[in-house]
């Protein structure tokens, strides 16, 4: 990881949300679609931490080249404070934070995103064309105002099908309902996805009952962004012996193969409450 004092190029509206573009040449060079940078805050009790925030692109060559794009949703003073930054200001960065997405063999690949969620999926977008991959995308919002670019996604995709709760613009459906009818329109044989922690359990576990690959991309709460702190765990099985591991979202993910997270050790029952973790899994992490 590189720490790096960067400069805001630009920061504009991008519907309900705000998109922060910072010069950092040295992380735009390594980032990979999925992974992280962390934020400083300034100084005061209520911006205490770093704050996460996903790669929404990476330009390493052109007129933009050596910047990194953010996009920003403003939930409270931390990423209040980012979205109100000013062009010429600098802002502290550690990144690439975190694993990315993996890119897969298999050609047809489906990108499932909701709300600010969307967000690496385009940076993905990007990666998988120009590695020769259809793209279809499945976009979902609470409306017209919350949904991510859906121009960009368009531009990027063989075929994007956006959903909005209120019905202002594409279909007026169940997210997960469309994505299981796009998912059979287009063959996809790979599935990404991000968002709310149930949403993307669904997606997963229909993966899962199709026996089509998925990769998730979790938003779970980090506290230090760097490991230490176990706060951002989540119990998968580990890739080789079949134990159940607690990995750090911060570190061995963000993003995790969908068949391996433990969805109801983590969430609870659908509908229910998470169980709490054992105090054997709380001090295991993944190696």
């Amino acid at each position: 990881m590189i720490r790096a004092r960067c400069e805001v190029l630009s920061s504009r509206p991008a519907g309900a949300y705000q998109s922060v573009t910072l010069v950092a040449p040295e992380i735009a060079e390594r980032v990979r679609p999925g992974q992280f940078v962390e934020v400083a805050m300034p100084d005061g009790r209520a911006y205490f931490l770093r704050r996460p925030f996903f790669v929404h692109q990476a330009s390493r060559r052109g007129g933009w080249a050596g910047t990194v794009e953010l996009i920003v949703d403003r939930h409270g003073p931390g990423s209040s404070w980012l979205a109100e930054t000013h062009a010429h200001e600098f802002v502290d960065l550690i990144g690439p934070c975190g694993n990315g997405f993996g890119i897969p063999r298999p050609t047809n690949c489906l990108l499932f995103g909701v709300g600010c969620g969307a967000s690496p999926l385009y940076f993905l977008a990007e990666e998988l064309r120009s590695r020769g991959k259809r793209v279809d995308m499945v976009v979902s919002a609470s409306g017209q105002n919350r949904l991510l670019k859906p121009i960009e996604g368009k531009r990027l995709a063989h075929s994007i099908t956006i959903v909005t709760d209120d019905g202002s613009v594409g279909e007026r459906a169940d997210a997960l309902e469309v994505l299981e009818r796009v998912m059979n329109a287009s063959r996809s044989q790979v599935v990404y996805a991000v968002g709310p922690r149930e949403v993307v359990r669904g997606a997963a576990e229909m993966c899962r009952s199709r026996k089509i690959p998925a990769q998730v991309a979790v938003e779970e709460l980090m506290a230090c962004g760097l490991g230490m702190c176990m706060t951002c765990t989540v119990p998968v099985i580990a890739a080789r012996g079949g134990n159940v591991l607690m990995a750090r979202a911060c570190v061995e993910g963000p993003v995790f193969n969908a068949s391996r997270v433990l969805w109801d050790r983590w969430l609870g029952a659908p509908g229910g409450a998470a169980p709490e973790p054992s105090p054997d899994e709380i001090a295991e992490p993944v190696p």
